[in-house]
């Protein structure tokens, strides 16, 4: 009987199929707990780098600063941010916590950030091989140069086309009041008068203000931002340029030379006007090179440094502009040419010519209005309009760039960008 039985083949099938059950299932679960693993394992981590650059994170202008003012060491208000930050990215998941921690150290000029959190995830199917949890544990750090030096050179657009009214309203009262409808406070200067056909002053009589206005005024704001930003005084340094004086000379024109004295600085910014042109139509309206402007601004700025001393400063170039190019381009133009005139949005073989030697760029594009009452406007710049954000946003470093219609208000965006830039923590890991 029990040599039958061992011969006996019939249900092989049903038998072997029992004995590999187990290690069926048992893949199958690995397959399925793996993925909700790998899916934890990156919530937890986003919740750990979120944890790690909010506990030295600039929440207001002066957060990051008070932690500088305390001795190098251990910043509790930091911990207890990094823990707040991780425990409400994750409340809404459900994870089994083993353990989390957090350090926020001040060494001199950075304040280093770790989160450490371990936790364990149920299984499904994998209990069948004895296996009732996953453990995933992972680490983030992240870095603030709390006190990195930087150089600011500023290059602001004060071509005729700036004189353009600063709101809608501006535009329309401008629109409204000047007998060929035109938007522009042209500032026509003759032998050192204001000409009678000049709508500049015209401007001023009623009220209307120009975008240069706003700029100038930003920008004299904007020293009031970078002083009561900075932990040292010559943490940065402030040079500020426009595009000329006048039309018949077009060259950088230093408004003020590199400087720690902001305040200073601030004075002569606030007197920023309006490039000057001799009559309409003078020089066919080529007054808005950006091509040489940068490659002028550039031979100022000196070799960029690393930015950890105040003898190795980051160079950064600061641009605020309509973005619309005006001048004298025989070849290279992107658009269609007027003769050798080039009407275009920003060339930024300009711009990537300065970043590839290290600068940084940081661009406020001040919206170009459409200007429909206008037939130089509609046959000339309308039709790359919508290119004009785009090519100003390729021109910045990633990061850097802002747009902002005059309604929205340059000052808070120019004092945002710049705040951007000096108070970004990164993740080094």
């Amino acid at each position: 009987m029990l040599q039958k039985f061992i011969c006996d083949r019939s249900g092989n099938f049903g038998i072997i199929s029992a004995l590999l059950m187990v290690p069926l299932i048992g893949a199958a679960g690995l397959a399925i707990d793996l993925t909700n693993a790998m899916t934890a394992k990156a919530t937890l981590q986003a919740a750990a780098d979120a944890a790690a650059l909010g506990a030295i994170a600039e929440r207001s202008p002066g957060a990051v600063k008070a932690m500088l003012m305390t001795s190098n060491g251990s910043v509790q208000a930091g911990i207890e941010d990094a823990k707040k930050v991780f425990d409400s990215q994750i409340s809404a998941a459900g994870y089994q916590l083993q353990s989390s921690s957090a350090s926020v150290v001040r060494n001199d000029n950075e304040l280093t950030a770790v989160f450490n959190y371990s936790a364990t995830i149920p299984t499904t199917l994998m209990r069948v091989l004895g296996q009732q949890e996953i453990t995933i544990a992972g680490q983030a750090s992240a870095v603030f140069q709390t006190q990195t030096f930087r150089d600011f050179y500023l290059l602001l657009d004060n071509t005729p086309s700036m004189g353009v009214g600063a709101t809608t309203a501006d535009i329309n009262k401008m629109v409204a009041n000047t007998s060929d409808k035109c938007a522009f406070a042209c500032h026509i200067v003759n032998n050192g008068k204001e000409d009678s056909a000049s709508y500049y002053n015209l401007a001023k009589k009623l009220g209307v203000t120009i975008r240069i206005n706003v700029v100038a005024k930003a920008t004299a704001a904007l020293m009031d931002t970078a002083i009561s930003t900075r932990t040292s005084p010559n943490q940065f340094r402030m040079a500020v340029y426009t595009f000329g004086q006048k039309a018949e000379d077009t060259k950088l024109l230093e408004v003020t030379s590199l400087t720690d004295d902001l305040a200073a600085a601030k004075g002569k910014a606030s007197l920023i006007d309006l490039m000057s042109i001799p009559y309409q139509g003078y020089n066919n309206d080529q007054q808005t090179d950006f091509d040489l402007s940068f490659k002028s601004i550039g031979e100022k700025m000196g070799s960029p440094g690393t930015g950890l001393s105040a003898a190795s400063p980051e160079k950064i170039l600061f641009f605020v502009s309509d973005g619309v190019g005006d001048s004298k381009k025989l070849t290279g133009c992107t658009k269609m040419l007027t003769g050798s005139r080039c009407q275009e949005p920003i060339d930024i073989k300009a711009c990537t010519a300065l970043k590839q030697k290290g600068y940084k760029i940081a661009v406020l594009y001040t919206t170009y209005l459409p200007l429909p009452t206008n037939s130089w406007y509609n046959s000339w710049i309308k039709p790359f309009q919508n290119e004009i954000s785009t090519k100003m946003a390729e021109c910045a470093t990633s990061g850097y760039f802002f747009e902002v219609s005059p309604s929205q208000g340059i000052s808070e965006a120019m004092n945002a960008l710049f705040l951007k830039i000096v108070s970004s923590p990164r993740l080094t890991g």
